[in-house]
């Protein structure tokens, strides 16, 4: 394939059953992917091979894989190894808690893919997660589903490869509250509880980081500015890094407390700043505005 003219991509899908491959695997395909599911991964470059030949008639294509191959760790390193002379390859692994898991699963009462006759559902859970763990850690994106309904895996996959085809790098960045978990599949993550809390200002405390008024006192405190003008400064060349590096997406998670005034007041702020840098797109999200 002639670079010059288009390098063709390739998506590897896997991760935790009941992690949402096939919501992502639909999704994609609305995008105008080519979904393959459950296609042996040797295959792949069969099909790589006559995707090349066809013109451009399938420049993006997915496949689902899932833990019912033998070794899916080396199967998927060395199908990897072989396509990236001619393709951008990335390997995405979907995750979710072990209790996620198993609410999931009790929801559609199906069995687990490792549960079989003699383990419970939540021991085919924990074999499936040990046999995933070296391949979790090699994967290029990770995403914890752990908080997502259908819709919101959705318009996460969407934020990620919809506009996968523009160069450059697209950042994420997203606020929360540490008192409900801090995010798993984040690249980047800060802590703003350094700053005081509006929750303790009486008029501060039903409004939230998207009101004009909790914006101005948060980044109005001392080391705030301090802490913007310098983050910022060291971000700008690990950006650029990155798509040195040909990394497409990257994240940043800002936490406080309740993810309702100062990671929320911050993120707004990072994310118009970095919006202005050469080859970033931003997206923002607010992942605990409103649970309170």
């Amino acid at each position: 394939m002639n670079d010059a003219v288009s390098r063709q991509e390739i998506l590897i899908v896997t991760g935790m059953s009941g992690a949402g491959r096939s919501t992502v695997a639909n999704t994609l395909e609305d995008l105008g992917w080519y979904v393959v599911d459950n296609l042996p991964l040797p295959m792949l470059k069969t099909l790589a091979d006559m995707a090349d030949r066809s013109g451009g008639a399938l420049p993006r294509i997915v496949a689902v894989v899932d833990v019912r191959g033998r070794d899916l760790f080396a199967d998927i390193q060395a199908t990897v190894d072989e396509l990236r002379d001619n393709a951008t390859v990335r390997v995405v692994f979907l995750d979710a808690t072990d209790e996620i898991l198993v609410r999931r699963y009790e929801s559609v009462r199906r069995p687990h893919p490792l549960q079989g006759e003699e383990r419970s559902l939540l021991e085919g859970i924990r074999l499936e997660r040990e046999r995933l763990q070296e391949l979790r850690a090699s994967c290029d994106v990770v995403i914890d589903t752990s908080r997502y309904n259908v819709h919101d895996l959705s318009t996460a996959t969407r934020e990620l490869f919809s506009d996968d085809n523009t160069p450059g790098l697209q950042l994420s960045v997203s606020s929360f509250g540490f008192k409900y978990g801090a995010p798993t599949d984040v690249d980047l993550m800060v802590d703003m509880r350094f700053l005081p809390n509006p929750f303790w200002e009486p008029e501060l405390r039903a409004l939230t980081g998207v009101d004009p008024e909790v914006k101005e006192y948060v980044l109005g405190r001392e080391g705030a500015a301090e802490f913007l003008d310098n983050y910022v400064a060291a971000l700008t060349p690990v950006l650029a890094g990155f798509q040195r590096e040909n990394k497409r997406h990257a994240s940043l998670a800002v936490g406080c407390t309740g993810g309702k005034h100062r990671s929320v007041a911050t993120a707004r702020e990072l994310a118009d700043r970095l919006a202005g840098l050469p080859g970033v797109s931003v997206s923002l999200r607010h992942r605990d505005l409103g649970r309170e």
